[in-house]
């Protein structure tokens, strides 16, 4: 009994490494760090409670995976650039990359088609980007749905904005969360590390409307906590304040 019980326990070991196995990437560049199997991932459903550390990684650090970068939380310093990686031709963190990598291939693998839109942006470039929002929509409106310079998650670089250039109806427009891709990403992303940042329903947490294209790297262990969890935002789960901008900055660029 004892003999068949050990050859049971060793072939679900064997089944459990080949579910984790990492599929191979899509694209070969040598210029991109190495990419972690599969079996380096959590489970899909840690033991709630048992052994997560909220202060493994800094919250403030703009280096670190799990910075919280909102409203009430600017970059410091302000000018600020992660070390740099290329993913299918745009410059994100050298953490997020490999990830990144993987999340498009397994995309690629449903047929999804999915495509980086905008990745690491400099606080120079951010300031452009908002300026154009505030001259199209105004102050207010424009603070929904764009970052003032320094309150960007692109300029840490583990932020990356995805399309759909083969059915672009939803992009950028909250029916992504609609399409065969947002739900992807929403079902899938944390399975890579990431996390869709802007949920609908947390806007008065996170101080953005929902974009459901705005994913997030938090890191693999982070991102299974998460899920497990059912805590929707990084300020929630780190008790951190969000919302909207310090009184003393309305109205600035």
């Amino acid at each position: 009994m004892g003999t068949k019980l050990l050859a049971a326990l060793a072939l679900v070991a064997a089944g459990a490494v080949a579910w984790y196995a990492a599929p191979p990437s899509s694209d070969g560049s040598a210029a991109l760090p190495p990419v972690a199997t599969r079996a380096s991932e959590p489970r899909a459903h840690p033991v709630p409670g048992q052994g997560f550390d909220r202060a493994a990684h800094s919250t403030t650090d703009p280096s670190s995976i799990w910075v919280i970068v909102n409203k009430s939380h600017p970059i410091e310093p302000s000018d600020f650039r992660p070390a740099i990686a290329l993913v299918r031709g745009y410059q994100v963190a050298v953490p997020a990359a490999g990830p990144l990598e993987d999340l498009l291939a397994a995309a690629d693998a449903e047929g999804l088609g999915l495509k980086i839109a905008s990745a690491f942006r400099s606080y120079d470039y951010q300031l452009s980007v908002h300026a154009a929002h505030v001259a199209e929509r105004g102050h207010v409106a424009a603070d929904q749905v764009s970052a003032r310079a320094g309150h960007s998650e692109h300029q840490t670089g583990l932020a990356v904005d995805l399309v759909t250039p083969a059915d672009p109806g939803c992009d950028f427009d909250a029916c992504f969360a609609d399409t065969p891709a947002g739900r992807w990403l929403a079902r899938e992303s944390w399975r890579f590390g990431f996390v869709v940042r802007y949920r609908a329903g947390t806007t008065a947490v996170t101080g953005y409307s929902p974009e459901p294209w705005h994913l997030r790297f938090v890191g693999r262990e982070l991102a299974a906590e998460l899920h497990r969890s059912g805590d929707p935002t990084l300020e929630e789960f780190f008790d951190v304040s969000g919302g909207d901008y310090p009184a003393a900055e309305a109205g600035d660029d």
